[in-house]
């Protein structure tokens, strides 16, 4: 019996392994969500991410369901895509949307000389700037302006920096969702309580090689079980890139190496097909824009009632792959 369980233990073992390791992988997403008990007659706005193509995932849109017409938008800041819609006077209780896509994500390497789909880029004086610069919640002097001295002391090269900085990272942090404070990025508290979620660990990473002139982003998404071929998404996943000169962008993901520590070297410069991206950056004005605060970030769909955040949405996620042999081979 002891046998069989170890034989199990290694193929599960083996199967999450080749999905952390396949080329591609195809899909289709549902990106639906309701939002309920709206107050009769009030000004509503919607405003929704919609995924894109990139060198990393080619998107087609199958089908856009609403109880309101919805509009594209493009997000100034990132260019982030942005699905919007609006009424001068709710009538309806409740209203529903449903986004279906088709999504080819492609396993990103970038520092392996025979690395697949890797791109070329260059970062313009602009682009530099706003990938150094604090977030409301990521600042880049102070307590992690100081680790990052620390960390990287001896370290002459900025691969080299950030490499060490991933390290403490991973080893410092842990992925705990407990307790309260956790899952909006807040640097200060992740230094301090040394644990939260993805949001979490990727921005004490950014904060910190931001803080030492490596421009860094914030990337947000949903993630795929490499284990199942079809399914509900609970929530989001995040990662994060930092740029090289004449190497270009960089991925990583040390939440994801911290659940899967075999993975660590793997999750330093590459991000697997187990995942779809939806937006970029932090404390985002969207467009039109909206009322309230810029968004901490912006996968959710974000809803305001006269002008004030309306938290009341039900959220529906799933995926289902279209080639289920890739998840296996």
């Amino acid at each position: 019996m002891l046998r069989r369980v170890c034989v199990l233990s290694f193929l599960f073992l083996t199967f999450c392994l080749c999905a952390f390791a396949q080329d591609s992988r195809h899909f289709t997403f549902h990106y639906a969500f309701t939002v309920r008990n709206l107050p009769a007659g009030k000004e509503l706005r919607i405003w929704i991410p919609s995924a894109q193509s990139d060198a990393y995932q080619e998107v087609k849109v199958v089908s856009v369901q609403g109880d309101l017409p919805l509009k594209r938008n493009i997000e100034l800041k990132y260019g982030n895509h942005v699905y919007y819609a609006e009424s001068s006077a709710t009538a309806s209780p409740e209203l529903h949307f449903d986004v279906e896509y088709d999504v080819v994500r492609r396993e990103r390497v970038a520092l392996r000389q025979t690395a697949p789909h890797v791109v070329a880029a260059s970062l313009s004086s602009t682009e530099r700037q706003q990938d150094l610069q604090a977030d409301a919640l990521v600042p880049i002097t102070g307590l992690p302006a100081d680790l990052a001295v620390k960390v990287t002391q001896g370290k002459a090269q900025p691969l080299d920096k950030a490499r060490a900085i991933y390290d403490y990272v991973f080893t410092t942090m842990r992925y705990d969702k407990t307790g309260t404070g956790w899952g909006r990025g807040d640097v200060l508290y992740a230094c301090d309580a040394k644990k939260g979620n993805c949001t979490d660990f990727h921005s004490l990473f950014t904060a910190m090689a931001r803080s030492q002139g490596i421009p860094a982003r914030f990337e947000i998404g949903f993630p795929l079980p490499p284990d199942k071929h079809s399914g509900e998404i609970a929530g989001y996943h995040c990662w994060s890139d930092f740029y090289i000169d004449g190497k270009g962008w960089i991925p990583v993901d040390i939440s994801e190496a911290w659940k899967h520590p075999e993975k660590r070297d793997y999750f330093f410069g590459a991000h697997d097909v187990n995942r779809m991206q939806f937006s970029m950056g932090r404390d985002l004005r969207l467009t039109p824009p909206q009322e309230g605060k810029p968004l901490n970030y912006f996968v959710y769909p974000y809803v305001e009632v006269d002008g004030r955040e309306f938290p009341n949405v039900v959220l529906a996620f799933s995926f289902a792959d279209i080639e289920a042999a890739v998840a296996t081979r």
